[in-house]
């Protein structure tokens, strides 16, 4: 993306998968059952810190949210001023993003660290997102100004920039509440509630406004992590 100053997130070392009880023969013809199952393991260790940011933001108004695909890129200038703001806001708020690779996948990278401490299930995330979307079309495609299959098509890929559509059928499809820092000057903050459910966990994320998404912690929350062979499932 525009601009961007991040190096890849290392996997955590919280990572359990054994990728010697996979089948190497299993790229491109994945079990979702299974890969859920292993990466369930590593979401359930994450849950004790579910409301813990939120309690310390509580205080903080969300504006309503509208599901949108991309608006308008801030030229230099402006993107400068607005990572500028972003960053006295977590710094006010004592937060440390990890910083995510900027490939074009950086929404679902930050999701996925976020879900199972590790960018690398990028395609995982998008893959259940697009799921989301092509099943649940009645419940997004009004917001789409596209045909609703070439935006499909479009979100399949690698490298597609996600949006606020795409967040919201995350936050549906994971039962997740998704929290959003932002650099926009009239709000700090926005909150996406997974539709007719209440959410069973918090995700935390910076928005550089239509530029890049990191994934955030409470300072000092983060481990140091470290550098793991990549598994059949990428």
């Amino acid at each position: 993306m525009m601009n961007e100053q991040y190096g890849n997130s290392r996997a955590s070392s919280s990572s359990s998968i054994s990728s010697a009880s996979l089948n190497s023969n299993s790229l491109g013809t994945e079990d979702d059952h299974t890969i859920a199952k292993i990466l369930a393991e590593e979401e359930n260790a994450l849950q004790q810190r579910m409301g813990k940011l939120g309690k310390r933001l509580s205080h903080l108004d969300s504006i309503p949210h509208t599901p949108r695909v991309i608006g308008e890129i801030p030229d230099t200038n402006d993107a400068t001023l607005d990572h500028s703001r972003l960053s006295g806001r977590l710094e006010t708020y004592d937060l440390t993003e990890i910083q995510i690779q900027g490939d074009g996948n950086c929404q679902f990278r930050a999701l996925s660290d976020q879900l199972y401490r590790n960018q690398d299930y990028h395609k995982y995330v998008r893959k259940q997102v697009v799921k989301q979307l092509k099943h649940y079309r009645k419940l997004y495609e009004g917001y789409v100004p596209m045909k609703y299959k070439s935006y499909l098509k479009k979100m399949k890929r690698t490298g597609e920039w996600g949006d606020h559509v795409t967040l919201q059928a995350a936050a549906d499809r994971f039962g997740a509440k998704i929290c959003l820092v932002t650099s926009f000057r009239d709000t700090c903050y926005i909150e996406i509630l997974p539709k007719d459910t209440q959410p069973s966990k918090e995700l935390w994320l910076s928005f550089w406004s239509e530029v890049h998404y990191n994934s955030l912690y409470e300072t000092g929350e983060v481990q140091p992590r470290i550098q793991r062979k990549k598994h059949w499932l990428f």
